[in-house]
């Protein structure tokens, strides 16, 4: 079942092209990762999924649940975590869930609001006034808020931003657990290894484009390729491996090289051309391509 359906989604502030024609499905159950650079559309695409701006064009559907003909069927399905730290400094954490539990209509949530509390350790603060919080305490308050009402799609927007390891390890334990699960989580990030990590599936975008689209693994492996770097005591590298080479105009005697390979499958056809050729290695490594090298490579260097 499809959970989130995009569908040629356009959105423009004056002359900014925001949204250049968005379309993806996002399927129940998945870990999704929406990543880009600063200004490529993200967080005005979760602002539109859930229902805080309007598009020009296109449908945005949850659970088949139209975002603006079926919005409060749509909202309740869906838990968003904002990237910036919104507030009421008025009341205590627990009174803020239970608040939020009000707004979706839900009495006698405690137990479960004492759950969340628990697994983002907040259960010592309950009762601490939201304005005496940490910026971490209050970055874990708003992940719950995002839980209360039990969603079976949760929207991360930078939820790690300035927070501590701990809070990270905490957060991604609780939300891992509960996309087992089967709820459908939907994560925008800078830390490139928590995408990595996390992901199943990886959409990238480029200037209100989808640039990418593909499963994590395929991404890192079609896209980018890793690196055998060798040194070799002696002989030559033979005219074979040369098209490989990263860097043709590098290459000195003695000094280390490094050749494009896609799979592991191909390191050995290579160490085989240099037995042949009679080249001794002194010394190999192989680097693994990450999700980093795929990002920097796609959006041409982009931050």
């Amino acid at each position: 079942m499809v959970a989130i359906q995009i569908s040629n989604i356009k959105k423009r502030y004056g002359s900014l092209q925001a949204l250049g024609g968005v379309s993806l499905s996002i399927q129940e159950g998945e870990f999704f990762g929406l990543l880009g650079p600063n200004g490529a559309g993200k967080t005005t695409l979760i602002s539109i999924i859930a229902g805080l701006t309007r598009a020009d064009a296109g449908v945005v559907s949850i659970h088949g649940n139209d975002v603006v003909a079926d919005y409060r069927q749509a909202r309740k399905l869906l838990g968003v975590v904002p990237q910036e730290l919104v507030f009421d400094p008025f009341f205590t954490v627990r009174e803020t869930l239970r608040m939020q539990s009000g707004y979706f209509g839900l009495k006698n949530n405690d137990a479960w609001i004492d759950e969340v509390m628990h697994h983002l350790d907040l259960t010592n603060k309950a009762d601490a006034n939201m304005r005496a919080l940490s910026g971490g305490m209050k970055r874990r308050v708003l992940v719950a808020q995002a839980l209360v009402h039990k969603p079976p799609v949760i929207m991360l927007d930078e939820p790690t931003a300035g927070v501590d390891v701990e809070l990270r390890q905490t957060l991604w334990k609780f939300i891992a657990s509960l996309n087992r699960e089967g709820h459908t989580v939907v994560l925008t990030t800078h830390y490139l290894e928590e995408a990595q990590a996390l992901c199943n599936r990886i959409a990238m975008l480029k200037q209100g484009q989808v640039v990418a689209l593909d499963s994590t693994s395929a991404l890192i492996k079609h896209i980018s390729g890793s690196q055998l770097v060798l040194r070799l005591a002696s002989g030559a590298i033979p005219a074979n491996l040369i098209p490989l080479l990263s860097h043709p105009d590098e290459l000195q005697p003695g000094q280390p090289f490094t050749l494009r390979v896609n799979d592991y499958a191909e390191v050995e056809p290579i160490l085989r051309s240099l037995r042949e050729a009679g080249a001794v290695i002194d010394d190999m490594q192989l680097h693994q391509a990450d999700l980093e090298d795929v990002f920097i490579q796609i959006m041409g260097g982009a931050k």
